[in-house]
């Protein structure tokens, strides 16, 4: 690994260094108001407003709080999903389609604003986003797209083309992209060290490395069954996503966990990364199989990944293949070393949209499809809506069925293979012709 790993090399991620997960010391309540398996984004999010409703919370996590995903993502903050919003209006109708695009774009709005109205101090800004298109027709799709959603939902954008691309990112393998001026990102290690120290100052029971082995239901509502003991609820939510174990088998026959690869770049002059990202906008491409970059927000490195769902084994395999990433995408730095590489599980779903409601009695909020940090903040927050009984916690996102398929038991033996046929698709649409 000489020439790719840097002094003082960690494979934990980037986020850590200033918000590293600990242990919560609690003892488990021989019952509550509300469990919510999950101490992550979606978790924390629907426990505040309930225990500040007055309703008795108790957290479960397997890990130290904070050990999953929401201090282990790119900290981005958007309001899209895999499906677009002219593609929805094709399956489903203008009306579902712009019901779940305002939504995103409530997701966006309502993170941010209670992170300010929290006081919490984790670095969030409204930087701006660069899409940077992977060729000539994924431009065209994208200005298509954008342009709809300015249409309809009035968002702002612009289109760069290739010759000005350097304003904004200092690549030369795409073909120009778009600004959204007003998205965002944060260091999501303290987003998430903020949630859980409001929900522990709320009188929230926050139990790491308790996992939960069963649900029962009994007459009074729910027996959660850990290795150290029982406690009784009479609401239980699942907010698991890409970490669901199959003893929640509705759940984990709904999600497809897959696993998302990032680095951190040593200590860069401040004049090599003013050249990378002129307005520190964060960066990512058009393909389904996309690359993403970022400035970290409190130091000079670049933080990037890529390669989502492709199976990498170990330390090694995971910082090769991203500083090949890196060289191809930014040769001016194809001689830097990696101080972090880490990875984690995010959560797909078979129809790539997030889903929110009840199966068998229980809450659940998953699959946010590369979106998770606003959308599980969000519907977080409309779990504990529904759970008050409050109309503000009516969602599109309960609406359409939340879908599985024969024989999928909540192994995602398929991943690899179906990112082939992502990269596959990426090439032939590089390929083809606009109209």
């Amino acid at each position: 690994m000489d020439g790719i790993l840097g002094p003082g090399f960690r494979d934990t991620p980037y986020w850590w260094d200033a918000a590293r997960p600990v242990a919560v010391a609690a003892k488990m309540p021989a019952a509550a108001d509300v469990a919510i398996i999950g101490s992550g984004l979606t978790g924390l999010h629907a426990a505040l407003p309930l225990l500040r409703a007055g309703h008795s919370t108790a957290i479960f996590d397997k890990e130290d709080p904070g050990f999953g995903a929401s201090r282990r993502n790119a900290g981005f903050l958007g309001r899209v999903l895999k499906k677009s919003l002219d593609s929805l209006i094709a399956s489903h109708g203008a009306d579902y389609a712009l019901a779940i695009y305002r939504e995103l774009a409530a997701a966006y709005q309502t993170t941010m604003e209670f992170i300010a109205a929290e006081g919490i101090e984790c670095h969030a800004v409204r930087c701006g986003r660069f899409v940077a298109a992977t060729s000539r027709r994924h431009y065209e799709l994208l200005a298509t797209e954008l342009g709809s959603m300015k249409r309809h939902l009035g968002l702002d954008f612009a289109m760069i083309p290739r010759s000005e691309q350097h304003r904004e990112f200092a690549s030369d393998i795409y073909f120009g992209g778009a600004v959204i001026p007003d998205l965002g990102s944060l260091h999501p290690g303290l987003y998430h060290k903020g949630l859980v120290d409001r929900v522990l100052a709320a009188g929230g029971v926050v139990l790491g490395r308790t996992e939960v082995l069963q649900i029962r239901t009994i007459p009074a509502g729910f027996e959660i069954v850990t290795a150290g003991g029982t406690m009784t609820a009479r609401e239980v939510v699942v907010a698991t996503n890409g970490y669901t174990p199959r003893q929640f088998r509705w759940q984990s026959r709904r999600v497809i966990p897959f696993t998302g690869y990032m680095a951190a770049t040593e200590e860069l002059p401040a004049d090599l990364l003013a050249k990378v990202f002129p307005n520190r906008r964060t960066v990512l491409d058009t393909n389904l199989d996309l690359d993403f970059f970022r400035p970290a927000p409190d130091s000079s490195r670049i933080l990037f990944g890529g390669a989502t769902g492709s199976g990498l084994a170990g330390t090694a395999a995971i910082a090769r293949r991203l500083q090949g990433v890196l060289a191809r995408v930014l040769p001016d730095l194809a001689g830097k070393r990696l101080s972090h590489v880490w990875s984690g599980q995010c959560a797909a779903t078979f129809d790539m949209m997030p889903h929110i409601g009840q199966a068998e009695g229980i809450w659940y909020a998953m699959g946010y499809n590369f979106a998770g940090v606003p959308m599980g903040s969000y519907l977080g927050r409309k779990i504990a809506e529904k759970i008050l009984g409050l109309p503000a916690g009516k969602t599109a996102f309960d609406i359409a069925p939340f879908p599985t398929q024969a024989l999928y038991s909540g192994n995602p033996w398929f991943v690899p293979l179906a990112m082939r046929w992502f990269r596959w698709r990426d090439r032939r649409l590089a390929a083809s012709r606009g109209a």
